[in-house]
């Protein structure tokens, strides 16, 4: 990938949100202000997103987490559909959003939930598997 900043962001953001239907912060961000955007996205997107140290499904995984236990609906609708672009499977996303019951709540789980139904019904991946296999139990 090309060191300049501005090609960077541009590879990072066609890699998590093409395609993507809802409106992203950029376009809001520029709407007020459009040089504090370009600014908010090159670090954003041109730098953090850019990363090599994770990789893009590892670090969409993160998001979803994050917006999931901090309830931010609306950027969790994005970052799901972001991870599908990066490769993420349906299975780990449940499983993440799953996850955060331990320190986000039941009622965040819930909601980020619905979200997810939302975005898989629109993709036409609604319902999930009925009988998921769980993995065999190591536990002694």
């Amino acid at each position: 990938m090309s060191d300049d900043p501005v090609e960077k962001t541009r590879r990072t953001a066609a890699l998590y949100f093409e395609g993507v239907k809802d409106e992203r912060p950029y376009e809001l961000w520029k709407a007020f202000d459009p040089e504090l955007a370009r600014d908010l996205s090159l670090f954003i997107t041109g730098k953090m997103y850019a990363r090599k140290k994770l990789p893009h499904p590892i670090r969409q995984l993160i998001t979803i987490a994050t917006l999931t236990v901090l309830g931010h609906s609306e950027e969790l609708k994005l970052h799901i559909q972001a991870a599908f672009n990066v490769g993420c499977t349906k299975e780990q996303i449940a499983e993440t959003i799953f996850q955060t019951a331990v320190y986000g709540g039941v009622p965040a789980v819930n909601t980020a939930l619905k979200i997810f139904r939302d975005i898989l019904k629109k993709r036409g991946s609604w319902p999930m598997d009925a009988v998921a296999q769980p993995p065999p139990d190591k536990t002694p």
